[in-house]
């Protein structure tokens, strides 16, 4: 069966992002030829599921959208038209991860925002996590966990360190 997978960063405080959904202290670690993974990461993987605040925000920053090459559901309340390999999905979050988790592929990637994670936390839906920590206090901002979910157990995998002073946290699920 697939997995699904949150593949995230986040402020040491866990923001991911500032007010106004700012992320430039994303930038406090970027090395040349460093990617923390993320190639390796995205081979495992041939779905992604994000927020449309998420979408926008690549969209709007001048970034070719990095997941053309997948089957990517973009979750939004409004009706909108299918743009190649871009889905934008406004049924039932739970029923998807099950059909996708079901269906023949690879992994699936949940690429953000807080508001699916916290879902996908509520439903027991998330099978990994990778959290990227950037080495900042950023004290406000879009929190990656949220409150009112339920208290869920999950096992560390695997830790790295990186000189940038960015740390690396793989979870399963329990």
């Amino acid at each position: 069966m697939r997995k699904l997978i949150l593949y995230i960063s986040c402020s040491l405080d866990g923001y991911i992002a500032k007010p106004g959904d700012d992320l430039d202290f994303l930038s406090l670690v970027q090395k040349e030829g460093e990617d923390y993974g993320y190639k390796e990461f995205a081979t495992s993987v041939d779905t992604v599921i994000l927020g449309r605040k998420t979408y926008d925000w690549v969209k709007n920053s001048g970034f070719d959208f990095p997941h053309r090459d997948k089957a990517c559901y973009v979750l939004t309340s409004q009706n909108m038209p299918k743009d190649g390999n871009i889905i934008f999905y406004k049924g039932d979050l739970t029923s998807l991860i099950r059909d996708l988790k079901a269906s023949q592929g690879k992994n699936i990637f949940c690429d953000g925002g807080s508001e699916i994670v916290n879902q996908l936390l509520k439903d027991k839906q998330l099978d990994e996590m990778i959290l990227s920590i950037i080495p900042i206090l950023v004290g406000n901002g879009v929190r990656l966990f949220k409150d009112f979910r339920p208290e869920q157990m999950v096992e560390l995998q695997s830790s790295k360190h990186f000189d940038t002073g960015l740390v690396q946290l793989h979870y399963l699920m329990k």
